[in-house]
């Protein structure tokens, strides 16, 4: 590797006076710059970052923790934060929790020992206790959380308004004529969940429909499966059902599915909504109609919103935390009256 010391001793000059060349320093003749620079182009003379991050004590790098890699909505996630941290000169190490609390410790725990600048966390559906990112925070080292956030750790954080969004499909499914309308929730601990489930029910109160518990099923894994598997059991239970709101697209994808090979109507006799705004539900039969959650947008304000705390950390000034709200759109397809 070519270093600043090499380049010095072939131009007879100091390493100092190498590196204040390279950087444009006006104290360094045009003279000695120009024989600086085209020597450092004819040995491939790149700086060395982590001899340049123990100087800064900076590593210019963030770390992103993801619930799951292999998500559609989290895909975009990741490559609005990759494009907003490249364009700012970052690396971003992306790590997975797979939904587990004890993963996202250690995953935690990882990025802090590769002394990373800054921090990105959705948490996991599992996380209930949040002492391992207060403990970071408090260390200093700034964390923004996104989309899966917790309202008792106090840091920025970047979100849609579920309980608003879910609210709107509901509600889009009342005006179509829908009577009796049930929801696939997911577990009980994240927010997210908490929050559709509110604007489900709010939605039905606000236009003077009975909320009944007995119309609200959970899908613990938020899968296929788990959408395919209790769609059936809906039926089953409520023969009158004429909607079906579905915390995720998986979910909704399953249930379209199942009640497709039941011979149902659909959006004949029962409508169904989904969230996310996956691919997927382009090219289903019927396409699905969904709540467009702009996964690449979240990761664009997520990091922005980071990069500003992590300047405002190197400068030694106060940073006010800061909560961003992204918008979210209803996507009418076939599968809704």
């Amino acid at each position: 590797m070519t270093t600043l010391k090499k380049i010095a001793e072939e131009l007879g000059i100091s390493p100092s006076t190498v590196s204040k060349a390279l950087k444009g320093y006006p104290d360094v003749s045009p003279k000695t710059r120009e024989k600086v620079l085209a020597l450092a182009k004819t040995l491939d003379y790149h700086p060395n970052s982590f001899a340049q991050g123990l100087r800064t004590n900076e590593s210019k790098t963030i770390g992103l923790i993801v619930p799951e890699l292999v998500h559609y909505f989290f895909s975009h996630i990741i490559k609005g934060v990759i494009d907003t941290a490249r364009k700012n000169g970052y690396l971003v190490l992306v790590l997975p929790t797979e939904e587990s609390y004890e993963d996202e410790v250690n995953q935690l725990k990882l990025l802090i020992d590769k002394n990373v600048d800054g921090i990105l966390l959705s948490l996991s559906d599992s996380t209930v206790n949040y002492s391992h990112i207060k403990a970071t925070i408090d260390a200093g080292t700034p964390i923004v959380l996104y989309d899966k956030i917790s309202k008792s750790i106090n840091a920025s954080k970047v979100l849609i308004d579920d309980i608003d969004a879910a609210a709107k499909a509901t509600e889009y499914l009342i005006k179509s004529g829908c009577k009796r309308i049930a929801h696939i929730r997911g577990p009980l601990k994240p927010q997210t969940t908490i929050d559709r489930a509110k604007g489900y029910k709010k939605a039905l109160l606000v236009n003077g429909m009975e909320f009944d518990r007995n119309l609200v099923y959970s899908a613990e894994n938020l899968s296929y499966e788990d959408g395919y598997e209790i769609a059936l059991e809906i039926l089953n239970d409520h023969p009158d059902i004429d909607g079906i709101f579905c915390f995720t697209d998986l979910v909704a994808m399953g249930a379209l599915k199942r009640l497709t090979e039941l011979g149902v109507d659909i959006p004949g006799k029962v409508s169904i909504i989904g969230f996310s705004n996956w691919f997927i539900t382009k090219i289903s039969t019927p396409t699905l109609t969904t709540v467009d959650q702009p996964g690449y947008d979240i990761g664009v304000n997520a990091c922005d919103l980071l990069l500003d705390e992590i300047q405002a950390k190197k400068e030694d000034r106060e940073f006010a935390y800061k909560t961003i709200t992204v918008p979210t759109e209803l996507v009418i397809r076939e599968s809704t009256k």
